[in-house]
């Protein structure tokens, strides 16, 4: 039921219909349209009605319009002049493949996955067994928890496993200068990782070699990503799409900055992933996850798409890791759908329409 208030020379925006709903999936079969004056009190007055066919709809393209006699089997019978109740004019009518995030990573899609890992003095000396980033006699602590949840489902979608791990806020040998986006291996021409295994055996290799300081900029590395996600822009299928996932304790000392930074990074292939390790105050990752409203930059421009899913790791300490994974994961295939629909990029190895 799509309803125009307010006018007698309505026009309908364009809208989708899954084909089975509509026809069963035959676009010979009769569809029945029926046409009425909306009453806000429920009484709508019926105006007319008609029958057409996905088939006969299709025929509106390319500028040429359908019109289709909008009858009333009443006033027919009973007016001997009586022509139509009104018009339907049918613009535009097409039947697109709906592809879903199986079709993609079936056809091809490779999912190109980045660790960003917050080494700022907030976490705590890593040797200090209140530190977030020391590692307890199971080997493991929030961060590496966070890298394994996530990474063991990710490194199943990429052919090479190889993945790029970054750090930022922290001092780096022998200089110790600030880094907000350098590589955890100290190789920056080489960044990859081979596997989650890789990831965290880097991750702990790191710790003592380090100054951890700050502040907690995310900017440095979503643009990282963002540069290597603009590449893939240029391709004629849904070839390859990147995720972040930013490990982090504590607040954004770039906010706007990582604002803007998030909005550009909506018009690519690209998703950004933050988990909250530790207690701090995480209002600044909601604000960034746009599932109750609109991100907008500071220049005031709104994001193309949510692309950021926040999860707090103190929700899930005592629950199964595959938990975890679920929450962090729950919103990334709608968001590589939607990216790929919107572009109309169909999977690399799809049948043609």
């Amino acid at each position: 039921c799509l309803v125009i208030k307010y006018t007698l020379d309505p026009v309908w925006k364009p809208f989708t219909v899954p084909l089975v709903s509509l026809c069963d999936g035959d676009v010979q079969k009769p569809i029945q349209v029926m046409c009425y004056d909306y009453d806000n009190d429920g009484g709508h007055d019926f105006i007319g009605e008609f029958q057409t066919s996905v088939e006969k709809m299709c025929e509106a393209q390319d500028g040429l319009a359908l019109e289709l006699e909008c009858i009333n089997p009443k006033k027919q019978k009973k007016k001997k002049n009586y022509k139509n109740s009104g018009i339907i004019i049918v613009r535009s009518c097409k039947i697109t493949r709906e592809y879903s995030f199986l079709d993609y990573i079936l056809g091809g899609c490779q999912l190109m996955f980045t660790v960003g890992i917050d080494f700022t003095a907030s976490n705590g000396n890593p040797r200090d067994p209140t530190s977030l980033h020391y590692i307890n006699p199971m080997g493991t602590n929030e961060y590496l928890s966070a890298i394994w949840a996530v990474g063991q489902i990710i490194q199943d979608y990429d052919t090479d496993k190889m993945f790029p791990a970054l750090g930022f806020g922290a001092q780096l040998p022998p200089d110790w200068k600030v880094s907000h986006e350098f590589a955890i291996n100290f190789n920056p021409t080489n960044p990859f990782c081979s596997g989650v295994d890789g990831i965290a055996r880097a991750y702990s290799a790191c710790l003592p070699h380090i100054r951890f300081y700050g502040p907690t900029n995310f900017s440095p590395i979503v643009n990282h990503v963002a540069r290597f996600a603009a590449q893939a822009t240029h391709q004629q299928c849904a070839t390859q799409y990147f995720i972040l996932l930013i490990i982090t304790d504590g607040v954004i000392s770039d906010m706007d900055e990582t604002r803007h930074a998030v909005v550009q990074a909506s018009k690519l292939p690209m998703s950004i992933i933050i988990v909250g390790v530790g207690n701090a105050d995480f209002a600044a990752m909601e604000f960034l996850d746009g599932d109750h409203r609109v991100l907008r930059s500071y220049t005031g421009e709104e994001a193309a798409r949510d692309i950021v899913q926040f999860v707090p790791f103190r929700e899930f300490r005592n629950a199964a890791k595959e938990t975890l994974a679920k929450a962090v994961l729950a919103e990334l295939p709608q968001q590589v759908v939607q990216y790929f629909k919107h572009k109309n990029l169909p999977p690399i190895n799809s049948e043609p329409e």
